[in-house]
């Protein structure tokens, strides 16, 4: 059996007996004019069938007594005219073989399908409140109009995207494997950056060598849009305008990773334009290295989600006293949350198939909502940072230095594994690495 066959296996498991589960893929979003965006299938559809096409559903039906389960792909027809223009078409019946479903048909057929699959079953699950409620209504009007003949149409609602949550927080081998590619593609990608660099390129052109990387090794896409900013640039997180000219001075803050099968990598880079840290860039990038350090100490199964980023504020804080950029005591810096003048965001998120992956961070099945404990197969980034914003009061030798340093972490038996270990990080690394003798 497939690794899809056994996410569906353990999804119709949690399911009420003879219940149905309905999922859609994304659909295609057009561009401008007659032009689409490059097409990016849903996560959650993917994570169950495998299946990159667009105009296509997953049903799933529970087993009931003596019927057994059923898994059912609805997906477009073979059109050899259509496939001159837009590429090949699996179809139902290729699609059901090369995908391992009990059933496939033409998408066209769905409604049909939907009003005889739903009669009887005690409950309907789908992503409740998304653009498919329109059309389950319609399904479940179908049932009801055959009420005489004794049929009842499914007597609850249930989104399906929380089961489906929990099962993509942990990662199988193969995802791993995935991942782990995935960040060494990017790792690659974030050296090549840094070796490209000088005084004098511009934001986009280190961009240009990141997408290249990422493309030459396989890789269908970045994950997100890439970060790449000089100067204070670095001081807006999600900056994405790419278009600024290093200035010798300027560090280089570079977020970016590529998607490979369906997944993610997420890694962030800070390094000096001209390959040299300045003491007061060194002094705050030794600081951020040690929160991550700080923070990585906390990843290991049983400990909580949120101790990583309690221990990396608590370094941060200490170290934004000593250097003088905040006062008080590391207690009141703290408890009163001054620090989030300069580092405003979490230390990390889950990731996977989305960068910011699916999955609770706080275990909801408690009445106080505790930080959820890590598990073996979770997968998910550090990275604390440093951001200066010119202000009354803070050093002048700190002004616009933006610094963040985020790797793609695993939860392992024993602790964890760092995935994007490859991408330099220590000053002295990545200074050797920029040496341009």
């Amino acid at each position: 059996m497939s690794a899809r066959a056994q996410r569906r296996a353990r999804l119709l498991a949690q399911m009420a007996a003879g219940a149905v589960a309905v999922l859609p893929t994304a659909p295609e979003v057009a561009r401008n004019s007659d032009s689409d965006y490059p097409y990016r299938h849903d996560s959650y559809f993917y994570y169950l069938t495998g299946f990159t096409e667009p105009e296509a559903v997953v049903v799933l039906a529970a087993a009931s007594g003596a019927t057994p389960a059923r898994a059912i792909l609805f997906c477009r027809q073979k059109n050899l005219d259509r496939e001159i223009w837009d590429g090949y078409r699996y179809g139902p019946e290729a699609a059901r073989e090369a995908f391992g479903f009990d059933e496939a048909y033409a998408i066209e057929t769905l409604d049909e399908q939907m009003a005889t699959l739903l009669c009887d079953a005690p409950a309907l699950y789908y992503p409740l409140g998304g653009k498919l409620d329109a059309r389950v209504a319609g399904w479940l009007a179908a049932v009801r109009a055959k009420s005489r003949t004794g049929v009842t149409p499914p007597a609850s609602t249930v989104d399906l995207l929380p089961l489906l949550d929990e099962m993509r927080l942990l990662k199988d081998a193969d995802e791993q494997a995935i991942m782990r590619r995935a960040a060494d593609i990017s790792a690659a990608a974030h050296i090549r950056a840094m070796r490209a660099a000088r005084v004098g390129v511009h934001e986009y052109e280190l961009e240009a060598e990141l997408l290249y990387e990422f493309r030459r090794n396989g890789a269908q896409a970045p994950a997100y849009t890439s970060i790449v900013a000089t100067g204070a640039n670095a001081c807006v997180l999600h900056y994405s305008a790419n278009n600024a000219q290093t200035r010798d001075g300027d560090l280089v803050l570079i977020d970016a990773g590529c998607e490979l099968d369906g997944y993610a990598s997420d890694i962030t880079r800070t390094f000096p334009a001209n390959g040299k840290f300045s003491e007061p860039q060194k002094r705050l990038y030794e600081l951020v290295l040690a929160a991550q350090a700080a923070a990585l100490q906390a990843i290991a199964p049983g400990l909580p989600y949120s101790g990583a980023h309690e221990a990396a504020v608590k370094v941060l804080a200490q170290g934004m006293l000593d250097f003088g950029l905040l006062q008080g005591t590391l207690e009141e810096v703290i408890a009163n949350k001054t620090y989030l003048q300069f580092y405003m965001h979490g230390t990390g998120h889950w990731l996977g198939m989305d960068v910011h992956d699916v999955g609770q961070y706080r275990d909801v099945t408690q009445a106080d909502k505790p930080s959820r404990a890590l598990r073996p197969g979770m997968v998910v980034t550090v990275e604390p940072g440093i951001y200066v914003r010119p202000a009354e009061g803070v050093p002048e030798e700190y002004w616009n230095i933006g610094i963040r340093i985020e790797d793609d972490v695993l939860v392992t038996a024993d602790g964890h594994a760092i995935l994007s270990a490859n991408a330099p990080k220590t000053v002295a690394e990545i200074e050797a690495l920029m040496r341009h003798d």
